[in-house]
């Protein structure tokens, strides 16, 4: 039946609706995306993980007794431990290391007194030696990037322990490149002493196998 007045209906197709509510979707869709690309960004930012520690320094792998926690503030800290019941020792993780094994060296300092007190067992308080009778294989502070001091507070009895995995190599102070490996066979051995402040550890002995 016509219009009355001879007048066309002015309302939209259902083909125009569609098309209107694909473009409104997809402008939606766009703005969601970007939303989420910006948060996603942001999210990584501040997320990544810290740099990791230079193969050159011991790293701490915390106490194998009661609490050990870091002590920035001296003032509210436990006080410093009485360096004659402080001890130190040196160890290795395995007697004797075959071809393409490399050692780990650990130093281990324990509270030998009744309350918890504070040792800096910073870099710049350590050294791992390796020597061969004489002959000076080894040293940390060789080729050491940077020497920090790290305070710690030690529970009475309680120990902290430092590793450092070696390399086979030998060092020279000054860092100078040196091409000589240390030798290997069954008569190849050498002893591990390591140092915290004034202090000094008994020897470890390891041997270097072919």
């Amino acid at each position: 039946m016509a219009n009355q007045g001879g007048r066309r209906s002015t309302r939209p197709s259902p083909a125009v609706y569609r098309r209107r509510r694909i473009v409104v979707g997809t402008a939606a869709l766009i703005v969601v995306v970007a939303l989420i690309t910006v948060i996603v960004l942001a999210v990584n930012h501040f997320s990544k993980p810290a740099t990791e520690a230079s193969q050159n320094s011991p790293s701490n792998v915390g106490s194998s007794a009661g609490q050990t926690t870091s002590s920035p503030n001296a003032s509210t800290a436990a006080p410093a431990c009485d360096q004659s019941k402080v001890t130190i020792k040196a160890s290795t993780d395995a007697a004797s290391y075959t071809d393409g094994n490399n050692p780990v060296f650990a130093l281990t300092v324990t509270n030998g007194g009744s309350q918890p007190c504070q040792v800096n067992v910073g870099t710049s308080q350590m050294e791992f030696l390796v020597q061969s009778g004489d002959d000076r294989i080894f040293s940390s502070k060789d080729c050491q990037d940077k020497a920090e001091n790290l305070t710690k507070t030690i529970a009475a009895g309680a120990s902290e322990k430092a590793i450092f995995p070696w390399q086979r190599n030998r060092s020279v102070p000054g860092c100078t490149a040196v091409s000589a490996k240390p030798g290997t066979g069954s008569n190849a051995l050498y002893t591990l002493t390591v140092k915290l402040g004034d202090r000094t550890s008994a020897k470890a002995v390891f041997k270097l196998l072919s």
